[in-house]
């Protein structure tokens, strides 16, 4: 079983009734669920994922002091303190009565701060272009079981996805990075004799070919260890995370280095054409570095059409 589905099951089992018969009077002002860090709340947990930081729980978002006091918070901290210290064979670890990082009772500001730095998710042009996309699907991942007052509900669905000026201003920025590494350097280092440095192309290629791929798949881009995974389970260019494996993990001897190159325009072209299917360039070619151009012309903020076409990377 998921761990999502435990931390449900929990709920719906034992904190939902202790919900309902200590906090009455709580429940109008409060949201359940499972959200934030962990690879459960992406879906992505297995057997290996139980070695650390996996129990049954969920959290508990209250909102500010002036609506839940203090001294309210900690009694339902110990409520939760107080529930079932062993579940589907899974042991909970202990839980300061201040509160625990992951479960328990968090506050909404302070867990929308912590991910993203905005107790509100109202987050400015430059907020957007430099939070890690991982903070941003931690935020937003998971599953909200309910949410009686509606504010965690009303940010998380403020941040769920990037506003689209910025969406093309990272696209236009990895789109450059493919071209300067991947359709550029990668072959010159090979002229040189530097495979090192060859294959530290093809790596910066390979990370911005996937960052491209979640952008034009309209989803964040989670954090490495994921990424593949993520990756796999996109609607649109999935079928290139084998690919990409493959510009990582191959070497760079003479019959490779030709086969990469071949792969590295393939890649190129693929997402070109997805490029042109968005209707989001209006350049006609196969040299990304003047689509990364065209994709940053479409942005409607003149503000941020006219910063470094790097400034999303």
């Amino acid at each position: 079983m998921k761990g999502l589905e435990i931390s449900r099951r929990f709920f719906e089992e034992y904190g939902r009734q202790m919900l309902e018969e200590n906090f009455p009077s709580i429940l109008p002002l409060i949201a359940v669920g499972l959200v934030g860090s962990g690879s459960e709340c992406l879906g992505y947990d297995d057997e290996v994922s139980r070695d650390h930081d996996f129990e049954p729980g969920f959290c508990i978002f209250i909102p500010g002091e002036d609506i839940v006091d203090r001294q309210t918070a900690f009694k339902i901290e110990r409520a939760y303190a107080k529930l079932p210290k062993e579940y589907e064979g899974l042991k909970r670890s202990v839980i300061s009565p201040v509160g625990g990082s992951r479960h328990g009772v968090i506050r909404i500001d302070e867990f929308y701060e912590e991910k993203v730095g905005s107790a509100s998710g109202a987050l400015s042009a430059r907020e957007w272009l430099t939070i890690p996309e991982h903070a941003l699907l931690e935020a937003t991942s998971g599953e909200v079981f309910f949410d009686n007052y509606g504010l965690f509900s009303d940010i998380r669905s403020r941040l769920s996805a990037m506003p689209e000026d910025i969406r093309l201003k990272k696209l236009a920025g990895a789109l450059i990075i493919m071209a300067q590494s991947g359709q550029y350097n990668y072959n010159r280092c090979l002229a040189h004799g530097e495979t090192g440095a060859a294959q530290l192309a093809a790596i910066e290629f390979a990370r911005s070919a996937m960052h491209a791929v979640f952008l034009l798949n309209g989803r964040y881009m989670p954090y490495y260890k994921w990424s593949f995974r993520a990756m796999r389970d996109l609607p649109v260019l999935s079928q290139l995370a084998d690919t990409v494996e493959f510009l990582l993990s191959g070497d760079n001897d003479a019959s490779n280095a030709a086969v990469k190159s071949d792969i590295i325009e393939d890649v190129a072209q693929m997402i070109i054409s997805n490029l042109m299917e968005q209707k989001i360039t209006e350049a006609i070619c196969g040299d990304l570095e003047k689509h990364a151009y065209s994709v940053n012309d479409r942005i409607s903020d003149p503000n941020l059409r006219n910063m470094s076409v790097f400034a999303g990377v």
